[in-house]
Order: structure tokens, then C-alpha cells, then sequence
């Protein structure tokens, strides 16, 4: 059997439910802000701009490195030119665009 014999006073007993009550508003206050659309889209918003900022900043590093890596195939430790790598690169850049100016010359001709 239960034991159904309580010791608070009327004046306790009123004042745990003041305060039962109280925490279960501010409990359902809570719920409402987390529930509302407005909330919702804000945080949806916050999640989507966090996973952009996270992509952009790995794809900045990625650019990053292959640049490094690229100005470190045609520049020396001591910011030289290396002109053994630039010269090849700069006749082949130029053969091609030399061709593509005759093939555009052709089209139109």
C-alpha cells in the first residue's frame, strides 16, 4: 500500500505547484521558440551558410596548394625563375594559341 501521509504544509504544498507551474511554462515557451517557422528557417539558414563557409574555406586551401605547388615547380627557393621549366612551358602556351589562331582564321576564311 502507498504511503499517503504528506508532511508539507498547505502553504508548501501551494508553493511547489507555483513553482511546478512556472517551470512548465517556461518549459512550453521553450518548445514554442524551437517550433516556430521563423526559428526553423533561421536555423536551417545558420546550418546552410556554416556548410558553405566549410566548403569554401577547403576549396580556398585546395587552391592554395596547387598554387604553391605550381609557383614551386617554376620559381626557385630564392624566388629565382627557373627558366628550364618556363621557356617549354611558354612555347607550348604560345604553339597553341598560334594554332587556334589558325584554325579561327580558316573558319572564317
Amino acid at each position: 500500500m502507498a504511503d499517503t501521509s504528506d508532511t508539507r504544509t498547505p502553504a508548501e504544498i501551494e508553493a511547489d505547484i507555483k513553482r511546478r507551474r512556472d517551470t512548465l511554462a517556461e518549459t512550453l515557451d521553450e518548445i514554442g521558440v524551437r517550433v516556430h517557422p521563423k526559428t526553423i528557417v533561421g536555423d536551417a539558414r545558420a546550418k546552410v551558410v556554416s556548410n558553405i563557409d566549410h566548403t569554401l574555406g577547403k576549396a580556398y586551401v585546395s587552391v592554395n596548394r596547387v598554387v604553391s605547388d605550381a609557383k614551386g615547380r617554376f620559381v626557385d627557393e630564392n624566388g629565382a625563375p627557373r627558366l628550364e621549366r618556363i621557356v617549354p612551358v611558354a612555347l607550348v602556351l604560345v604553339g597553341v594559341v598560334g594554332l587556334l589562331a589558325l584554325g579561327t582564321r580558316r573558319r572564317r576564311g
